[in-house]
């Protein structure tokens, strides 16, 4: 039996200054119905997005500063925060005049009964904007995770069907314990000064920041750091069913 790479990109955060703004596919078609793209801004510009019929968007701010309108509200963006237009129609994203931009935009492919239970949650939760800085999210413990680490649910699943979102830090030596879920398919993106190593089954990659990868579905894996050093990312949990977000039950909220 072969054994299956960990497909990781590094996101190319130098900005030609006379590429105003680029957009660059990421991991193509590795998750059925999961499009993502970095997007990079340089200072002052900005971009009006428009929703999708039949998908909904995830925006995660990594690097840089800048504003987001959406319906005539500010949002300000810093690192680490997330944004969701949900039922907004547009949405325009700006680049502070003096920094340069960096965020992923991921676009979320609704299932026919992902419709159906998207009526079912909360309309606060799927009609108005959801925005949150990582730092201020709801943190949570699990037995895979020392008691070094610190966890946070950045969108739980009552806001698109089928999808969870959090970050996980701590310092070396440490690691995230070895553990399968073949109910879902995971992405990592590394954040600022994450240095750590990544293992699936046989294989194995160094985990830097501001890069993303895919953990192959069903894999047996785990993630260690070194002393000194640091494990900063953020999970993404797309799960192939309903039933599957029992796993979500491992997290125990504080």
């Amino acid at each position: 039996m072969s054994t299956r790479e960990i497909p990781i990109v590094n996101l190319n955060i130098g900005i030609d200054e006379s590429v105003k703004q680029r957009t660059t596919p990421i991991l193509e078609n590795e998750i059925e119905g999961i499009e993502v793209e970095h997007v990079a801004l340089v200072g002052g510009q900005s971009l009006v997005d428009r929703s999708r019929k039949g998908y909904r968007l995830v925006y995660l701010f990594v690097k840089g500063r800048g504003e987001a309108i959406a319906e005539s509200n500010h949002y300000e963006i810093v690192p680490e925060t997330i944004l969701l237009p949900n039922a907004i129609e547009g949405i325009r994203i700006t680049a502070a005049t003096d920094d340069n931009l960096h965020y992923l935009k991921i676009s979320c492919k609704l299932t026919a009964q992902d419709l159906k239970e998207l009526d079912a949650l909360p309309k606060d939760n799927t009609q108005k904007v959801y925005y949150a800085k990582f730092s201020d999210c709801q943190s949570y413990v699990e037995p895979i995770k020392s008691p070094n680490t610190v966890s946070r649910t950045i969108l739980s699943n009552e806001y698109i069907p089928r999808i969870a979102m959090g970050t996980v830090q701590t310092k070396g030596p440490d690691e995230v314990g070895a553990h399968e879920h073949p109910m879902l398919e995971q992405i990592f993106l590394g954040l600022s000064k994450n240095n750590c190593t990544v293992y699936a089954d046989e294989a194995q990659t160094n985990f830097p920041p501001y890069s993303v990868l895919h953990i192959p579905l069903g894999s047996r894996h785990s993630v260690s750091v070194d002393k000194d050093k640091t494990l900063y990312y953020v999970w993404m949990d797309f799960f192939l069913d309903k039933e599957g977000e029992e796993w979500l039950k491992t997290h125990i909220v504080e």
